[in-house]
């Protein structure tokens, strides 16, 4: 089985490591060849000389070398770094929807049927991981599978059976089998080994009032979720709560976000607590019923996309810096707040056109309020985001809105119901939908890095005031300016767009 080499400069590594250097948590993993264990750079191990380690991109690599995750650092609970080197690429998309659970459980997808998705061959695709991951996409997948079952079994309760559900695996035997196998321990032997599980999860196997005999009761867990700093959150929470909605989300303090969803016909909600000190945020996930823990991957996933959990903001930070203008009036950490979906991106962004912040708001409000289903999760009573479907043939009168924009809010709702896999882009052939709202709904709803959004009226401003006070670029005009920006701030657009969205 080939394996790689970490494309990261040994030296860099090796001062990392060697700090605990919590920016480059999930950038790299180092092997320790005399324990045949991987970690993360910030393992609270003692340190191990230089010619016992090797240096891996990821965990699959150290994986394939013959080495088991480390007990302590946990390399399963890793901030992920493929999403952000720059590129969507057909790996990246390819893989981003594996971790979301397409290849797992009993309704799982084929790789044949994966490949049709992304618009290439099979063939292609297993020659892409084979060449870029060393190892085969069926290969990557299980191994994905794995450290989610490995991370539940340290972090929750779950019963073993319902750890293998959440995985993704539909055979018990099998999965201990896998885990034997590729970990060197059973499910078993690890919980054994794991002290102090989370004893605040909970499973109730009594039916809820929303629940049948078909779906069993409630489940709540909660996980750590790590993220490299630094991170605004400040600023990232009050984005959200200036936007939020009542009762489909929350803010219970100045540390918390928390919000429902519905995910392929699964309903829940999670809440989220800022950890600063140990760079990771505790978070409750709830599930309205056991049947959906085939869904948590693709739960999980949401989550970190969300709060962009998994950004290298270092990186962004300093290729943002390069920008004269913005040197110095910066704020470090600043990250894109992500919403539940695309089609919600893309009514917030509808919603929004050529009103103020407060306006839209009001809007939402109004709109989920009317249009949004109700539902008791637990003891908590949540609004879940309209679907496509009930907005398509609503009236929308509840909204003051032009019949024009109303018009086009019934017409993405339409198009996005009778096409839900299309990408934002083919929106354009609806009326009242232009390229700002596509960018938006991507940046947003898509977490796309790359959206500068130049055609934003507030964008614009700040960007014309910077340029102003600095004489060498006075004279440029707008849309030389932009290009110019674009240029220097690929593949990180969003970024500078939220950075001037930012500035006072």
């Amino acid at each position: 089985m080939l394996v790689q080499e970490c494309q990261l400069d040994k030296d860099a590594c090796r001062k990392a490591r060697l700090a605990r250097d919590p920016r480059f948590d999930g950038q790299f993993f180092i092997g320790v060849l005399t324990t045949k264990i991987y970690c993360r750079p910030i393992c609270p191990a003692v340190s191990p000389k230089e010619q016992n380690v090797r240096y891996f991109d990821n965990a699959i690599q150290a994986a394939n070398a013959g080495l088991r995750p480390c007990l302590r650092c946990r390399p399963d609970s890793a901030p992920k770094s493929y999403a952000w080197q720059g590129t969507q690429t057909t790996l990246d998309r390819a893989k981003a929807l594996i971790d979301a659970g397409t290849l797992s459980g009993t309704e799982g997808q084929s790789v044949e049927a994966l490949s049709e998705r992304l618009g290439i061959s099979s063939r292609y695709l297993r020659r892409l991981f084979n060449d870029k991951m060393g190892i085969s996409v069926k290969g990557y997948n299980q191994y994905r599978q794995l450290l989610l079952a490995k991370q539940l079994l340290h972090q929750t309760e779950l019963p073993i059976t319902q750890v293998a559900f959440a995985a993704g695996f539909t055979s018990i035997r099998r999965f201990n089998e896998a885990f034997q196998q590729t970990l060197q321990l059973t499910p078993s032997e690890l919980r054994k080994e794991n002290a102090k599980p989370n004893r605040e999860h909970r499973v109730s196997t009594e039916l809820t009032p929303n629940s049948t005999n078909q779906n069993k009761g409630l489940v709540a867990l909660k996980l750590q979720m790590s993220f490299r700093p630094p991170f605004s959150w400040a600023k990232q929470h009050h984005f959200y709560q200036v936007r939020a909605v009542t009762h489909m989300e929350w803010l219970a303090d100045e540390l918390s976000y928390g919000r429902s969803f519905t995910i392929n016909g699964v309903s829940g909600y999670f809440s989220a607590k800022l950890d600063a000190s140990k760079h990771q945020f505790n978070v409750e996930i709830v599930l309205e019923n056991e049947s959906g823990l085939v869904q948590l991957s693709a739960v999980i996933n949401g989550i970190r996309r969300v709060l962009d959990l998994d950004a290298n903001i270092s990186q962004i930070d300093n290729v943002l810096e390069t920008i004269t203008p913005l040197a110095g009036q910066m704020t470090q950490g600043l990250r894109l707040p992500g919403v539940w979906s695309v089609f919600e991106a893309g009514c917030r962004a509808v919603l929004g056109q050529q009103v103020s912040i407060v306006q839209a708001s009001k809007l939402l409000n109004q709109l989920v309020l009317a249009y949004g289903e109700e539902r008791l999760i637990g003891d908590k009573r949540v609004k879940l985001f309209p679907t496509p479907e009930v907005i398509a043939k609503a009236e929308l009168t509840e909204l003051k809105i032009p019949g024009a924009r109303r018009n086009a809010l019934n017409a993405l709702a339409q198009f996005v119901y009778e096409h839900p896999d299309a990408v934002p882009d083919s929106w354009l052939t609806i009326k009242g939908i232009g390229p700002w709202t596509i960018a938006y709904a991507k940046m947003r709803g898509l977490s796309d890095p790359n959206i500068l959004l130049c055609g934003d009226l507030v964008v614009k401003k700040r960007v014309l005031a910077l340029y102003s006070e600095h004489s060498e670029n006075s004279g440029s005009d707008y849309s030389a300016i932009s290009q110019k920006l674009a240029q220097i701030s690929t593949p990180w657009g969003s970024y500078l767009t939220f950075q001037l969205w930012n500035l006072s």
